[in-house]
């Protein structure tokens, strides 16, 4: 029977977590790094998330180029000028989900009222899913 509270994937990513915290505090606010890191991400994931995380990470750095590269629970993320989180990318291996994710945190300047969305699964990227990807990024980068 297993244990009640985190599962195994979520444990590992809390251990992955806490290691990217240590490494990002050696390394301080370094896009070099931030852009090895998240390129050793992409190259671990399976071909087809890695081919909609690698044109994510191209669209960030065309559209909002002022946001750092970083890991974020060893995924791809995109970091302001305060070290904050605003967009990631989930693998779908990473937690046995159906699809990869874009999501978005609640520092992202995509407010729309009273409701709006922060993820969006991702099946594959086309031209129209790139331009609303791309307008996304932008938004969300304020």
């Amino acid at each position: 029977m297993a244990a009640a509270g985190l599962s195994q994937e979520e444990r590992d990513a809390v251990k992955e977590r806490a290691k990217e915290l240590r490494e990002e505090a050696k390394a301080g606010k370094n896009r070099e790094a931030g852009e090895k890191a998240v390129a050793k991400a992409i190259a671990e994931m399976p071909e087809s998330d890695a081919a909609i995380a690698g044109r994510i990470h191209e669209l960030v750095a065309q559209h909002a180029p002022q946001l750092t590269p970083k890991t974020w629970y060893s995924q791809p993320a995109y970091a302001n000028k305060e070290g904050k989180v605003i967009l990631f990318v989930q693998s779908a291996a990473k937690f046995k989900t159906r699809y990869c994710t874009l999501g978005f945190s609640e520092d992202a300047a995509l407010d729309d009222g009273e409701m709006w969305p922060t993820s969006f699964a991702v099946l594959e990227i086309t031209p129209a899913v790139e331009k609303r990807i791309a307008d996304l990024i932008v938004r969300a980068a304020g």
